[in-house]
């Protein structure tokens, strides 16, 4: 004998089914750059200039007269110049210049979606002896 027994013919019956969807989505992004210059430089210069003046004179002069009037002269003479000029000049120059470009771009991306189903019954069918099921997904 059933526990549900009630003497009559009796059915109950209970369905529920259904679903649930859920979904995520997530964006994350980044740009980013980086811009380098540098220079350098030197610069190197030296002027030098001289100048040299020489000047030598030197003379000798004789001159004679005799009782009897006669003369005798005599004339040396050295005259020596010299004149320079130097000019020196010395230019130099280093350097260095560079230049960088950096981009960087990155993309992330999550998406998910959960979908779920579920399906539960219950019976109970009692004619004369009790039948009890119960099914559930």
């Amino acid at each position: 004998m059933s526990e549900f027994d009630t003497g009559a013919d009796t059915d109950f019956g209970h369905v529920e089914a259904g679903q649930d969807h859920e979904s995520l989505n997530q964006l994350h992004e980044v740009d980013a750059s980086q811009n380098n210059y540098d220079s350098q430089f030197g610069v190197f210069e030296q002027d030098h200039a001289s100048a040299e003046n020489t000047s030598f004179d030197q003379g000798h002069q004789v001159s004679y007269t005799d009782a009897s009037g006669a003369t005798y002269q005599e004339s040396d003479f050295t005259s020596y110049d010299h004149s320079a000029a130097e000019t020196d000049h010395v230019f130099a120059a280093e350097g260095s210049e560079s230049a960088s470009s950096n981009e960087f771009h990155e993309l992330e991306a999550l998406q998910a979606r959960l979908d779920s189903s579920f399906a539960s019954a219950t019976e109970l069918h009692t004619e004369g002896g009790g039948q009890l099921g119960v099914a559930s997904n």
